[in-house]
């Protein structure tokens, strides 16, 4: 049973205690068959179910309200404790449609949010393009004006959802200025004439991933989210808040390792005895628990600070979410060490996470991105204060 005495912090208020327990509870018994055999029909259906049961109202804030990210974090980390798939569905409402929560006019969230809120619409957040990752600024496709509409010309890949969202929140150069300031974002719905989805890309833990490509696709001009030009800002804010829950996710993920192991060692005997009677392997456990009670106070520190009016939280987050994904991944390591030749078997759940958190490494900036932004983060703050 995952150790739940982390909700005694004081980081969380009783709703954000009711809403774990009350999650966990649904989960166990909504998410405890789910069929991965068809990634697309398995999200939809993820979707649908978390709509229905009420989850991912949780997911976007309308006009007047703010996002709760101790609440996003807490779903996140509960969701993929019990199945990495429930908590991507989960995730990628909430990221395609960050940017309509903070910047989106009132007719823009009333279009879109009761729809993903509901978990009648799926969303998407396409910024990745093939020659720029984690270099947001080098984005070369364009959003060209004219008349009463942008014309979208370019590619973006690697976009969770792609192919399967109703909606995608994107973001191209609109040529304001060079680099960063000159990009926009735009609500773009899919089906439109020009908007095709070339690739479906294969991953070792599957998803709905796909490269998209944009023919003078048109788009009103009202699909402008915020001002032109603040594009890149946009992006930023909505992976300053969304990065915290990649970090809880990871989490979730190691919590679930750290129970598959305790459970392993406490019933596998080894010449007469259990495995965790062995010194070597109560220090695999120390080290596991360790791990996974530091993560989940930088992931909850982050989300509180947010939660408690910081205007960004970039060191913050970026601190939980390079720490919680490395060392959930070799949390999940000692797991399956652990489980001996049963770990690297299909069907295993330690198996499964170790497919399944690698990728938390990579997206929303891969750990090395996020060295560098602590880095700046920490010398900014030092040389601010001389």
């Amino acid at each position: 049973m995952a150790d739940k005495t982390f909700l005694s912090w004081p980081f969380f208020e009783d709703r954000h205690r009711s809403l774990a327990v009350e999650l966990d509870d649904w989960a166990a018994g909504a998410l405890g068959d789910v069929d991965h055999s068809d990634t697309d029909a398995a999200c939809r259906s993820l979707v649908t179910a978390l709509g229905e049961a009420g989850w991912t109202q949780h997911s976007a804030a309308m006009t007047g309200e703010r996002l709760d990210v101790r609440s996003l974090c807490l779903i996140r980390e509960t969701l993929a404790r019990h199945d990495g798939l429930a908590d991507f569905a989960f995730a990628m409402q909430g990221l395609g449609t960050g940017a309509i929560s903070l910047f989106g006019t009132q007719a823009q969230q009333q279009e879109w949010l009761p729809l993903t809120r509901a978990g009648k619409a799926m969303s998407a957040f396409a910024l990745t393009e093939p020659q720029s990752g984690s270099d947001v600024a080098n984005s070369t496709m364009t959003a060209t004006l004219d008349g009463d509409s942008y014309v979208l010309n370019g590619e973006k890949t690697w976009i969770s959802n792609g192919g399967i969202a109703d909606v995608y929140t994107l973001f191209a150069r609109t040529g304001e200025a060079p680099g960063a300031r000159g990009l926009s974002a735009f609500i773009v719905p899919a089906g439109l004439p020009g908007f095709e989805v070339v690739e479906r890309l294969d991953t070792i833990a599957p998803h709905p991933l796909a490269r998209l490509r944009f023919s003078d696709c048109r788009i009103p001009k009202s699909a402008l989210l915020g001002q032109s030009g603040q594009g890149f800002k946009i992006a930023m804010s909505v992976l300053d808040v969304f990065r915290s829950t990649v970090a809880a996710a990871a989490l979730g993920f190691a919590r679930r390792a750290l129970d598959e192991a305790l459970s392993r060692v406490s019933a596998r005997h080894v010449q007469g005895a259990p495995l965790a009677d062995l010194q070597m392997v109560q220090g695999h456990i120390a080290d596991m628990a360790l791990d996974v009670d530091a993560a989940a106070l930088l992931v909850y520190r982050a989300a509180w600070a947010k939660d408690s009016g910081a205007a960004r939280i970039t060191r913050e987050a970026a601190m939980a979410k390079l720490f919680s994904t490395d060392q959930a991944q070799l949390v999940i390591d000692k797991a399956v060490q652990l489980h001996g030749g049963d770990g690297v078997r299909r069907g295993e759940k330690v198996e499964e996470l170790y497919r399944d958190v690698r990728a938390l490494r990579i997206y929303e900036g891969a750990s090395d991105v996020q060295r560098v932004v602590i880095a700046r983060q920490t010398l900014a703050a030092h040389l601010g204060g001389q």
